[in-house]
C-alpha cells in the first residue's frame, strides 16, 4: 500500500471554522496530498484576519498536491460572498454545494483518492430555499445508492448506526429486518474494503434494556434483531448479540470486536464521543467513495479567532488516507 494519495477537503461553511482549520494544515508537513475546495479569496480574508502566513496554491486535475509547510493547494469554487468570519450568509450556499459537488465527482471520476468535509450549516442552506438534510443524504444522491451508513469512530472505538437521525418514538418501525440487514452488510463489507479486516467481528446492541429481557421489556429483539442476524450469521457475518448495550460497551467485548452497531443515535454515540470527542471522525459507509467528517459542528463563535481545534480534521484525514489506502490495496489485490 505504498501509492500516493489525495484527499479533497471541503472548507464548509465560510462563517464558520472551516476555512481557519484548512489553513492550519498549511502550518504542518503532510503525509497525504491535500486539495481544499474552496473560495481562494476566502481563504486568503481569513488567513489574513488570523496572521498567517500561507500560500495558496492553485490545483487542477492530474497536479500533484503540495505537502510543504507554509503551502496550501486550493481547487478554486467561486460564488462565496460575504468572508466576515462568525456571519452566516444563505447567498453563500449555492457555493458550499458547489464544493460538494466538485470533491464528490472528482471522487467519481478518479481524479482524488477520497473527500473530507468540514462543518456545514444546514439551517443556512435550507433557508436559501434548497432543500438539504446533511452531508450524508446529499452524497447517497449524488452516488446513486439506496442505503448509507453513519459510522463514527476514534483510534480505539467504531461506531455504526441503524438509525439516525429520528425521533426516538420512530426508531423501533423504523429497525426492520430488510434495515437491519442492509445496514449490517454494508458494515461488513466496507470494513473489509475500506479497513482492511479480513472477517470483522460486530458487537450488536439491543433495542430495549436488557435487550428485551427475554421479551419482558419489548420483542423487537424476538421478532426483527435475532432472526436477522440468525440469518446474516448464515452468510458468514461474523456478529454477536443483540446484547444489552450497558454492558456492551466494556473492555472484555470491546477489545475483542471491530466494530459496535447500535440501535440508534443516542444508544452509542454519548459513548463514542465521551471518550474520544475532538479525536473522532464521522465516516459515511455504503458510497462508492471514500469519505470522511470533522466530529463537530461550524463553531461560529470560535470563527476568526485562531482557537479552533483541529483535531478531529486531522483524524479524519488521517482515516481518510488508510481507507483511500486500504481500498487501492483490495483493488490491487482482486486485479493479480
Amino acid at each position: 500500500m505504498t501509492s500516493a494519495v489525495t484527499l479533497a477537503l471541503t472548507a464548509g461553511e465560510p462563517g464558520g471554522i472551516g476555512p481557519e482549520l484548512c489553513l492550519q494544515l498549511a502550518l504542518e508537513q503532510r503525509q497525504a496530498g491535500i486539495v481544499v475546495v474552496a473560495s481562494p479569496d476566502l481563504l486568503a480574508a481569513r488567513a489574513k484576519s488570523l496572521g498567517l502566513d500561507v500560500e495558496l496554491h492553485t490545483w487542477q486535475p492530474g497536479d500533484t498536491a503540495r505537502c510543504e509547510p507554509g503551502v496550501l493547494s486550493v481547487w478554486p469554487v467561486e460564488g462565496c460572498s460575504g468572508l466576515e468570519p462568525g456571519v452566516t450568509d444563505p447567498a453563500n450556499s449555492r457555493y458550499v454545494l458547489d464544493t460538494l459537488e466538485t470533491a464528490a465527482r472528482a471522487c467519481l471520476d478518479g481524479v482524488v483518492d477520497g473527500m473530507v468535509t468540514a462543518p456545514v450549516h444546514k439551517g443556512v442552506i435550507n433557508e436559501a430555499g434548497i432543500p438539504f438534510s446533511g452531508h450524508t443524504e446529499f452524497l447517497q444522491d449524488m452516488c446513486g445508492v439506496e442505503r448509507v451508513v453513519m459510522m463514527l469512530a476514534t483510534e480505539e472505538l467504531r461506531v455504526a448506526l441503524a438509525t439516525t437521525h429520528l425521533p426516538l418514538r420512530d426508531v423501533a418501525d423504523a429497525i426492520t429486518p430488510e434495515r437491519l440487514a442492509q445496514v449490517i452488510r454494508i458494515l461488513n463489507a466496507d470494513l473489509k474494503t475500506f479497513f482492511g479486516i479480513e472477517h470483522p467481528r460486530i458487537l450488536v446492541a439491543g433495542l430495549n434494556p436488557h435487550a428485551g429481557e427475554g421479551g419482558h421489556l419489548g420483542h423487537e429483539e424476538i421478532d426483527v434483531i435475532e432472526p436477522t442476524l440468525d440469518r446474516l450469521r448464515s452468510e458468514g457475518i461474523v456478529l454477536t448479540g443483540p446484547m444489552p448495550a450497558d454492558t456492551l460497551f466494556t473492555p472484555h467485548w470491546l477489545d475483542n470486536a471491530d466494530a459496535v452497531l447500535a440501535m440508534y443515535h443516542d444508544q452509542g454515540l454519548p459513548v463514542l464521543k465521551f471518550q474520544g470527542f475532538g479525536r473522532a471522525v464521522n465516516i459515511t459507509l455504503g458510497l462508492p467513495i471514500v469519505r470522511t467528517s470533522v466530529d463537530h459542528g461550524t463553531a461560529l463563535d470560535l470563527a476568526g479567532t485562531g482557537t479552533a481545534d483541529a483535531g478531529s480534521l486531522h483524524t479524519a484525514i488521517r482515516v481518510g488516507e488508510h481507507m483511500a489506502r486500504c481500498r487501492q490495496a483490495a483493488r490491487q489485490e482482486r486485479s493479480s
